[in-house]
């Protein structure tokens, strides 16, 4: 080979490179600046025109929501005629409606009592879903593995429940078989179930049919609890809401008979939702901070607190549900949250508790206590954003 022909080499593996660094720099350029995250204890605030918003359509959004009153009882006293016989407690009063709005990562709108600690209901699902995320990350299970590789306390023993995978239990389509804290997964029952009781069915095999069950979702729990070897609680706080900045005043409360062994130790397994009392109590802004993490792709500050493919996989819907993926909400066919982009997503909890998040948008919309979907408030804030 002679010098002159390497220096054609060179010079063509420049010419190669070059424009693949430039496309690199407009990328960066045409990304922005590096998207803001709230300290612990604050966030900021930016005026709605500021960030090319319509105040008067946003006003008039904010005006909307806190016209949408649940019908809910303020002292819960219709909590076991809606879904039967408490296991846990539950608080003596609600909140009135409240929200928050963060565009592009500020504080544009806020309404009602946003710092009241409330039971958000279902929306514990979602934060199962992030735990889950988190177990996956560090290698604990794989989403595709039998629960029973890495489970061995009875709960999968049966031919039915054998074959059950962590993804299943995620996408809410186990037909896990049983009991667990006095509860049937059946639901079968006035009084344990209240006006939740379903009629009998036969069960088909794993990963065929989709059912809202908490009893299944409380097996769930149950099991990442024996893979971590601690309280979900403690996991959640550490790994996922101190990283992200979250209060001290949030709290996962167990059911009164939901404590297990845990090498000798009584240790706590929590609920994914207040169906039976318990469950996440939190307020809105810790309910903002938990959304905004998911809406930055599971990243908070330079930290990947849960893994980018894991994100992407938990916003697929599955096969048989609703339009649902990881214990979310999606909107692909444009019926969960109708009005807002196929992107978009949420959390729901019964109440309705709400949390929002439209990444087209860079939006995130916490709405509590409200009557209607979620989607009609967060419609309206869209509605206000002119460019």
């Amino acid at each position: 080979m002679t010098v002159l022909s390497r220096r054609g080499m060179l010079a063509l593996a420049l010419g190669a490179l070059l424009p693949a660094v430039a496309g690199a720099g407009a990328l960066a350029r045409a990304s922005g600046p590096a998207p803001y995250f709230p300290p612990p204890g604050e966030w900021a605030r930016k005026s709605p025109a500021e960030l090319g918003m319509d105040p008067a359509a946003l006003a008039a959004a904010v005006q909307f929501a806190q016209s949408r009153e649940t019908t809910r009882a303020v002292d819960f006293s219709d909590q076991e005629a809606t879904f039967g016989s408490r296991l846990g407690s539950m608080p003596t009063r609600r909140a009135a409606s409240s929200g928050l709005v963060i565009y592009k990562g500020y504080v544009v709108a806020q309404f009602g009592d946003t710092h009241f600690v409330d039971p958000t209901y279902s929306v514990a699902k979602s934060m199962l879903a992030t735990v889950a995320g988190v177990a996956v990350r560090d290698g604990r299970i794989q989403v595709d593995e039998p629960v029973a590789r890495r489970v061995d306390d009875g709960g999968y023993a049966s031919a039915q429940n054998a074959a059950i995978t962590w993804k299943q239990h995620l996408q809410q389509e186990t037909e896990w078989e049983g009991s667990l804290f006095g509860k049937n997964a059946d639901f079968i029952g006035k009084a344990a179930f209240g006006a939740g009781e379903r009629k009998p069915r036969v069960l088909g095999p794993p990963g065929s049919f989709y059912e809202y069950n908490d009893v299944r979702i409380n097996r769930f729990a149950l099991s990442l609890l024996r893979v971590f070897g601690q309280a979900l609680p403690e996991v959640f706080q550490q790994q996922v809401m101190d990283p992200i900045g979250a209060s001290n005043s949030w709290k996962w409360v167990p059911y009164h008979n939901s404590y297990v062994d845990l090498n000798g130790k009584q240790v706590p397994s929590v609920s994914g939702g207040t169906r039976w009392g318990g469950g996440m109590w939190i307020d809105s802004w810790d309910l903002a901070r938990f959304g905004y993490l998911w809406l930055r792709g599971g990243a908070w500050k330079g930290k990947q607190i849960i893994a980018p493919d894991y994100v992407q996989a938990a916003l697929r819907p599955s096969a048989h549900g609703p339009d649902y993926g990881y214990l979310w909400w999606l909107n692909t066919k444009g019926k969960n949250l109708p009005g807002l982009p196929a992107n978009a997503y949420a959390a729901l909890g019964a109440g309705s508790n709400s949390i929002v998040i439209s990444p087209d948008h860079d939006l995130v919309i916490v709405w509590r206590w409200h009557a209607g979907n979620a989607a009609d408030f967060a419609a309206k804030v869209v509605a206000s954003i002119r460019h």
